[in-house]
């Protein structure tokens, strides 16, 4: 695959364990170009730790890991060049990290919008897909499921592409048309 194969942006959502993370892991992995990973996710506790430890040995050197729990239009800026291709693993966990630190969530959608617009370079961003399930108890995870959907569908927005991974399968919901 070429810089030209890999679309400018593409969306991989899924559930849980779905292997949204493997499959965008291999786009960006088959492009030739050096595979930049933008990770969201910080090392909270034990389990977080070994779930990072996973996905790391699981890509293998070659990759160049960069943390951006919240600043993650800056990094996209920052790295989103040509001969890159960027791996953004995960909104989910990134917005996760908003709300928790009282950011402006509709703000940091449309400065992540606009970053992914402006990216030199293809990008590939993971997402889970929560809306599926019933509808939470509490405020705060209302709050972040609606949040969540605005986020995926402002993402879909500006993407070429859009797979849905089930059981590892690949889905592509929109080719081409952003």
């Amino acid at each position: 695959m070429t810089d030209d194969a890999l679309p400018a942006v593409t969306l991989v959502l899924g559930g849980a364990a779905s292997g949204k993370s493997a499959y965008a892991e291999s786009l960006v992995a088959e492009s030739g170009l050096r595979q930049v990973y933008i990770a969201t996710a910080e090392e909270t506790d034990d389990e977080m730790a070994a779930r990072i430890a996973d996905h790391r040995a699981r890509r293998g050197g070659s990759w160049t890991t960069i943390e951006a729990p919240l600043e993650l239009a800056a990094a996209l800026q920052a790295n989103a060049r040509p001969g890159n291709a960027v791996l953004v693993d995960c909104l989910t966990v990134w917005l996760g990290n908003l709300i928790m630190c009282e950011r402006d969530a509709g703000a940091e959608t449309a400065a992540l919008v606009t970053a992914l617009g402006a990216a030199r370079g293809p990008a590939v961003v993971v997402s889970n897909e929560i809306g599926y399930g019933i509808v939470p108890d509490s405020p705060l995870s209302r709050r972040f499921r609606d949040l969540h959907g605005a986020l995926n569908q402002a993402v879909a927005g500006v993407a070429d592409r859009v797979v849905l991974v089930a059981a590892g399968l690949p889905l592509v919901l929109k080719e081409g048309m952003s």
